[in-house]
């Protein structure tokens, strides 16, 4: 993890906050590339990515219709972002606890949540219960801490265990360990965690639209930022904002503004430009292709480890997204359909007619926005922390564990 995370040092609320962040950024950076994965097949394979409208622009597909190649390319979408990212999550988390074995009960661990919205019929009426696996919200948010957690639990009980067994009982003991473990956890998901997430993500959604009846939408950023660096992104979007936006849009304007609050690919833009020319040495490589597949394929997930590893980016995001909100409102823009993924190629296919330029113009400015306030928060690159280096961080990695080797001994 220190590779992406250099270890923050102190003992200050700053510091907890910054370890809390790079461990949760420690579970999806090593992740990246199967996010990217999921965001290139999105971006290309779906009903309206660039295959399908390539089609209908130079080989006369009509407007409801796709390529069959498209269709069956585009079956991957919903299991990678349904069960391979969360189970990934939970893995990483658990191997990041205790090695190998936590990270098979993590996974075990984090399934339970995934299918709890289908086990308990959980839903709500903007965003109605899954009858099927194909309905399945994501659940990042329950990953991270399901999968961590158990496998705390499975380095408790084997230290309980550890020196206490007759030879030759060992791998049977550790199996069936592994699996109770496994198993309860599971069941936990089910029951307690993943309507524990599904409350979280009722409050943010509940929040979002008394500021939209109050007709203080800038405000929202405050609620909708937050929520999507926490993975809350598709439950705030599509669970809340794209059906009141389309209800929006049937109406007489043809239009709605809240298909663009949770979309707008400029303040990830603006996050990742500063992480590029002022952020850790050791990161930077990995930021010019985070940067296309979140401003050009849209998958904006692309970027939230990057403020997971520096929390207080958090603010970056929440003026990028609300200076963006208040230029839409401004010139009363709007999408005619959801902007799917939320790349700037979706932005300019469903902008509503003669809308185009100033939605550009907004995105810039939360852009610009976002990448100001997060430069002048990581310091305009004018702190040389040592451990900003990659073998700097190793080295500190090190020295931090033989302090603690040696402190135990």
């Amino acid at each position: 993890m220190s590779d992406y995370t250099p270890v923050a040092t102190g003992t200050g609320a700053r510091a907890r906050v910054q370890r809390g962040g790079a461990f949760l950024a420690g579970m999806i950076m090593p992740n990246l590339g199967a996010f990217i994965a999921w965001g290139l097949i999105t971006a290309l394979f779906i009903p309206n990515g660039w295959v399908n409208q390539l089609a209908r622009l130079w080989g006369g597909l009509g407007a409801d219709k796709t390529l069959p190649f498209a269709d069956a390319a585009g079956t991957l979408v919903t299991p990678i972002i349904v069960f391979l990212l969360p189970i990934l999550i939970g893995y990483t988390g658990g191997r990041t606890v205790h090695g190998q074995r936590g990270a098979v009960v993590g996974a075990i661990a984090t399934l339970g949540v995934v299918v709890s919205p289908l086990a308990l019929h959980l839903g709500s009426s903007g965003s109605p219960a899954p009858t099927d696996l194909g309905g399945l919200p994501p659940q990042f948010l329950g990953a991270l801490i399901i999968g961590p957690l158990t496998a705390l639990l499975m380095k408790w009980i084997d230290h309980l265990l550890d020196g206490k067994l007759r030879g030759g009982f060992e791998m049977l003991v550790d199996n069936f360990t592994a699996g109770i473990v496994g198993g309860i956890a599971a069941l936990v998901g089910v029951f307690a965690l993943g309507p524990l997430v599904y409350w979280i993500t009722t409050v943010f959604a509940d929040f979002v639209n008394v500021l939209i009846s109050a007709k203080l939408l800038p405000l929202a950023s405050i609620i909708i930022e937050p929520a999507k660096i926490l993975f809350l992104n598709n439950a705030i979007g599509n669970g809340v904002l794209v059906p009141l936006a389309a209800h929006q849009a049937a109406g007489s304007a043809g239009k709605s503004i809240l298909f663009m609050l949770e979309s707008n690919p400029g303040p990830g833009l603006g996050i990742l430009v500063a992480m590029l020319l002022f952020g850790p040495l050791a990161i930077r490589p990995t930021v010019p292709a985070a940067i296309v597949v979140q401003f050009l394929g849209g998958i904006h997930e692309i970027y939230f480890p990057y403020v997971l590893m520096k929390p207080i980016l958090l603010i970056a995001a929440i003026a990028g997204g609300a200076s963006g909100v208040l230029m839409f409102v401004l010139f009363n823009d709007g999408l005619v359909a959801p902007a799917s993924p939320g790349s700037i190629f979706a932005y300019i296919l469903v902008a509503y007619p003669g809308d185009l330029p100033t939605i550009l113009l907004g995105i810039l400015v939360s852009a610009g926005v976002s990448f100001v306030v997060g430069a002048a928060l990581l310091g305009f690159n004018r702190k040389k922390e040592p451990t900003l280096d990659l073998e700097a961080a190793k080295a500190q990695s090190a020295r931090n564990k033989n302090s603690t080797s040696a402190a135990s001994a």
